[in-house]
């Protein structure tokens, strides 16, 4: 294994609920619960589960575009979280985002040459004619001619967006790239040419992705390693093949069987939850799935389970295998 670029342990994020005609706390919604996993150099690390299981939460977290409640981020060798602006802004010319929506994330007012150049602009990276040339570099590595520039974001299909997106993301050259759910907004002709594009472009710059998605199938085409989240926390993290194959996990097991399979022929036993999503504000005692889970045992309703390696390079936290 080559070695670590990002290490995250023990991260939390909390968003406190307040209410009363002072606005006192009166809650807190656990977005992110203890989380720890490592990125290595090179690999894409995909992380999966429901909506507000804290995945794009987590993904802020690690730039520092949300301040962590709690818990350690290091991106190469480096702890960032007690960082000041100044010294944050040298590491984020090395880590980088693609946002889900391209649309949002794209000034309406400025023409894609000046998107393109702002973080060139921001990092103090060369002259105005080297800029330039780079800029119209960059969208022709993207699949987009340099005659583009000129034009605004809402000239531009959602795919073609997305792409400008991804040229901003690259600009100042960065090691890893968290790209929050970059395909999920595009439909499923132009997603396979976004996956297609940014596995060429780790290829050609050396880049590692954590890939933050709900769609297992987009996930297990792009990922080395995947991640399972519930409820903030991590309950499965293994290789692609080894996690699609033999899932450990029950909510892991259910996620898969709910991927459609193109075979008329082929019988795939579902696996149904039952219940909603509990609340983040009010998750349940010990295993925070227990209250969806067909296994569920008496030690899963008072005792946390921990992320334990149950086979090389498989975690699965869950009481079946402790």
């Amino acid at each position: 294994m080559t070695e670590p670029l990002l290490q995250v342990k023990d991260l939390k994020k909390y968003f406190p609920i307040t209410g009363g005609v002072f606005s006192k706390k009166i809650g807190e919604v656990k977005a992110v619960d203890d989380l720890t996993f490592t990125v290595y150099k090179g690999e894409t690390l995909g992380i999966v589960g429901e909506s507000g299981c804290g995945k794009s939460t987590t993904g802020r977290m690690l730039l520092r575009l949300i301040e962590p409640t709690e818990g350690s981020i290091v991106f190469e060798n480096q702890e960032i979280t007690n960082l000041s602006k100044q010294e944050l802004r040298k590491v984020r010319r090395d880590m980088q985002m693609v946002f889900q929506d391209p649309f949002a994330s794209l000034n309406p007012r400025h023409t894609v040459e000046k998107i393109l150049e702002e973080p060139l602009v921001v990092h103090g990276i060369g002259s105005k004619q080297e800029r330039k040339k780079k800029v119209y570099e960059m969208l022709e590595v993207v699949g987009l001619g340099s005659y583009h520039a000129k034009r605004y974001p809402h000239q531009f299909s959602g795919g073609q967006r997305q792409r400008i997106g991804i040229a901003r993301a690259l600009m100042t050259r960065p090691k890893l790239i968290i790209a929050d759910e970059p395909v999920s907004a595009l439909d499923v002709s132009i997603q396979a040419q976004v996956l297609n594009l940014l596995e060429d472009l780790q290829k050609e710059f050396g880049l590692t992705y954590i890939f933050i998605a709900h769609d297992l199938g987009v996930v297990r085409h792009i990922s080395d390693r995947v991640g399972v989240m519930y409820l903030g926390r991590m309950v499965e993290l293994a290789d692609s093949d080894v996690l699609y194959e033999s899932p450990k996990h029950p909510y892991t097991k259910a996620l898969l069987s709910a991927v459609p399979i193109p075979d008329p022929e082929y019988q795939q036993e579902r696996q149904l939850l039952t219940g909603d999503l509990p609340s983040p504000a009010n998750p349940p005692k010990g295993c925070a799935f227990h209250t969806r889970c067909s296994a569920c045992m008496d030690i899963c309703k008072t005792t946390r389970p921990t992320l334990q390696e149950v086979e090389k390079g498989h975690y699965v936290a869950c009481h079946l295998y402790q």
